[in-house]
C-alpha cells in the first residue's frame, strides 16, 4: 500500500477552515486522514515539524514552449522547475509551434506529462493558429482535454468572435482566458509609456492598450451574460474595472503576476531584457492598485506567466522577446510581498495561489478535503534565500529576480501522494 505520513506540519487549508498542526496521511494518491496525531503503520514518514503543509500550488498560466521551442523549456522541464516551486498543478498555454489547435497537439502535450513532475491541464486556441480569424473546434479540444482557452500572446480583435467564444466555452463548461491588449495602441512600445521610458528615449506601451481592451472583453461578458477571466492584470485601471464589473455582478474574474505586485518599470533603467514581460512592468501607482485587488477580492488569482526564454534570446535589449520565468520564485516573491508586509494572510494568499485557480480552471485540485488529490507544497516560510539563475531548474534562466533575497523556501512537494520533491532534490 502506498502511503506517506505528514508529520507535525501546521496544515493551511483555506477551503476547509484549518489552520493547525496536524499529522496528515496520504494513501493511494489522495488524502486519507488528518488528525493531531496519527499512528500508522508501513508509511513513509516525511516529518515536517516547523513548516507548513499547503494544497499544492496551481499556477493557471505558463508557457512550456513544447511543441516548438524545446531549447527554451519542455514539458518535462518545466514541470521540474514547477515542483521546485510548490506547483503540482499547471495550465499551458497555446502559443506552441504548432499551435495547440486541433486535438492532435492536446493529444502529444497529454501524453509526454504522464511522467512529468506536475500535472499538465492545456489550454488550448480560441481561434486557429491564433491568428483571430476562425474560431477553433472548441467542443472536440475540450473532449480531447483542454481545460480553458485563450489566445494568449495575441489579443481576439473580432468582439463577435470573442462574444462567440465565451457562449460557446460556457455551454461546454470551460473558461476563455482573455489576453487583452489593443494592439494598435501598442505602436512599437518595449516597456512602459511614462517618465521611465521619456528618460531613456524608449517607446513606451500605453497602459490604455491593456485597459480599453479589459473594458471591452467585460462588456461583452456583460452583455452575453457569459463569464470571462482577464489575464495578466498590470494596470491600476484594469483593476478597477474588474472591481466595478463585479461589484455590478458580470463574471469576470482577474489574475496577476509576482513581478507585477513587486517590480515598476525603474528595472528597466538597467536596460536587462530579464525585465521585459508583456505587458510591462509599470509604476508603482499600479503596483499598488495591483496589491489592493488581491487584498480586496477584485483579483482572484495569482498567476506566474512563466515565459522561458534562452540567454541568447534575451542578450538584446532592444530586440528581445518578452517574458520572464516564475514557476519556482512565486511563493517566496508572494509571501515577502503580500504576507510578510500585513497585506494579506497566509490563508487568503494559498487561496490566491492554489483553491481559487483551481476553481476558475475547474480542476480538481486546491485543498487537502478528505478523499481529494494528495497534492501537497510543504515549505518554511521563514527562510532566507538568494535567488540564483543557476540553481533553477528549468531550462531558461531570464528571471526579474536574480540576485534578491526572499522570506519563504520550499522544502518537499507531493504530487499524488508521492513526495517528488525534498529539499533540492527529485525523487
Amino acid at each position: 500500500m502506498d502511503r506517506l505520513l505528514i508529520r507535525g506540519a501546521v496544515i493551511i487549508d483555506p477551503v476547509n477552515g484549518i489552520n493547525e498542526r496536524l499529522d496528515m496521511l496520504c494513501e493511494n494518491g489522495h488524502i486519507a486522514a488528518l488528525a493531531q496525531v496519527l499512528q500508522v503503520e508501513d508509511a513513509q514518514v516525511f516529518d515536517a515539524g516547523g513548516l507548513v503543509c499547503a494544497p499544492g500550488l496551481v499556477d493557471m498560466h505558463v508557457h512550456l514552449r513544447d511543441p516548438g521551442q524545446t531549447y527554451k523549456e519542455d514539458i518535462f522541464s518545466g514541470c521540474r522547475a514547477a515542483a521546485a516551486g510548490g506547483v503540482t498543478s499547471l495550465a499551458c498555454m497555446p502559443n506552441t509551434q504548432p499551435v495547440c489547435d486541433t486535438p492532435k497537439v492536446i493529444s502529444y502535450i497529454n501524453k509526454r506529462a504522464v511522467k512529468a513532475y506536475a500535472r499538465v491541464y492545456p489550454v488550448a486556441a480560441i481561434t486557429k493558429s491564433l491568428a483571430g480569424k476562425q474560431i477553433t473546434d472548441i467542443a472536440a479540444l475540450k473532449n480531447a482535454g483542454a481545460v480553458a482557452l485563450s489566445d494568449d500572446g495575441y489579443p481576439v480583435a473580432s468582439p463577435d468572435i470573442m462574444a462567440q467564444a465565451l457562449r460557446l466555452a460556457s455551454q461546454l463548461g470551460i473558461k476563455v482566458l482573455a489576453h487583452c491588449e489593443d494592439t494598435a495602441l501598442v505602436k512599437g512600445g518595449i516597456i512602459n509609456k511614462g517618465k521611465v521610458s521619456q528618460s531613456l528615449g524608449l517607446p513606451g506601451i500605453d497602459r490604455a492598450a491593456e485597459d480599453e481592451a479589459t473594458a471591452r472583453d467585460i462588456a461583452i461578458a456583460e452583455s452575453t451574460g457569459m463569464p470571462v477571466h482577464i489575464c495578466h492584470v498590470s494596470t491600476r485601471r484594469s483593476v478597477a474595472l474588474i472591481r466595478e464589473a463585479r461589484q455590478r455582478g458580470v463574471q469576470v474574474t482577474g489574475e496577476t503576476a509576482p513581478h507585477y505586485f513587486t517590480l515598476t518599470d525603474e528595472q528597466l533603467k538597467s536596460h536587462d531584457a530579464d525585465f521585459r514581460m508583456n505587458p510591462p512592468l509599470r509604476t508603482q501607482d499600479d503596483v499598488n492598485a495591483v496589491i489592493e485587488g488581491l487584498c480586496d477580492g477584485t483579483l482572484s488569482a495569482i498567476a506566474t506567466d512563466h515565459a522561458p526564454h534562452s540567454r541568447q534570446d534575451k542578450k538584446d535589449f532592444f530586440s528581445a522577446p518578452n517574458g520572464v520565468i516564475g514557476l519556482e520564485t512565486s511563493l517566496a516573491a508572494a509571501i515577502t510581498a503580500l504576507v510578510n508586509t500585513g497585506n494579506i494572510s497566509l490563508e487568503r494568499l494559498i487561496m490566491l495561489m492554489s483553491a481559487q485557480p483551481a476553481r476558475i480552471l475547474g480542476i480538481p485540485a486546491g485543498t487537502l478535503s478528505i478523499g481529494a488529490p494528495a497534492d501537497a507544497v510543504i515549505f518554511d516560510q521563514n527562510e532566507t534565500w538568494k535567488v540564483s539563475p543557476d540553481e533553477l531548474h528549468g531550462k531558461s534562466r531570464n528571471t526579474p529576480y536574480k540576485g534578491m533575497v526572499f522570506k519563504g523556501r520550499v522544502k518537499a512537494t507531493v504530487l499524488g501522494g508521492r513526495l517528488i520533491y525534498n529539499n533540492g532534490c527529485f525523487l
